[in-house]
């Protein structure tokens, strides 16, 4: 079978299995219309409880990745994350503002590193103004997570990138994969406190 029967079969399949093509992401992802209660707690957790991500940007044509800490603001469907201008992901994000973003639990040594519970979000970066109630806002949520940070934003050359989340695959553990995007993605972010 050539490659182009291969990928009209796949399709056929992942059509049949309950997939749709999500217009924020390149690709299939299965579609769920609703996560367990279980799920939706550790997608929920993962989001509050986790300080620091992987965040993935186009760095001159080749894909990079770094480690921002973040802080979710769950109201406005974003993380918000302060970064220097000399890091070569703060100008990525400039040129190319959709980025990927991987959050992880913290391994115990007894889970398979395949199940290990983790989040990938597609989000869109943009800098919040300096002057502005958003970047006033994020600012008090910021440091309310990273007091310690409060001397980097004496820095002229920090700045707030708010990380718009568009869609996010949560691997719950072994075989326990969940796609969600638009509503699907609020209604989980709707149930976490502010």
């Amino acid at each position: 079978m050539d490659l182009q029967a291969a990928v009209a079969k796949w399709s056929i399949v992942a059509s049949a299995s309950g997939c749709v093509p999500l217009s924020s992401v390149d690709g299939w992802l299965p579609h769920n219309a609703a996560m367990d209660p279980d799920a939706t707690a550790l997608l929920q957790r993962l989001l509050l409880e986790r300080p620091i991500a992987a965040l993935a940007t186009l760095h001159r044509g080749e894909p990079a990745i770094s480690m921002v800490p973040f802080v979710l603001a769950p109201s406005e469907m974003q993380l918000l994350i302060h970064v220097s201008a000399l890091a070569t992901h703060t100008r990525d994000m400039l040129d190319h503002p959709r980025v990927s973003v991987l959050v992880t639990a913290d391994t115990d040594g007894a889970t398979s590193p395949q199940a290990l519970p983790r989040v990938s979000l597609v989000a869109e970066a943009l800098p919040l103004a300096p002057d502005g109630q958003a970047y006033l806002g994020a600012r008090e949520r910021y440091l309310a997570r990273f007091p310690d940070a409060a001397q980097t934003f004496e820095l002229a050359d920090f700045s707030i990138f708010a990380l718009r989340l568009q869609s996010a695959r949560l691997i719950a553990g072994f075989g326990r994969a969940h796609s969600l995007a638009g509503e699907s993605l609020q209604a989980v972010l709707r149930g976490i406190p502010a």
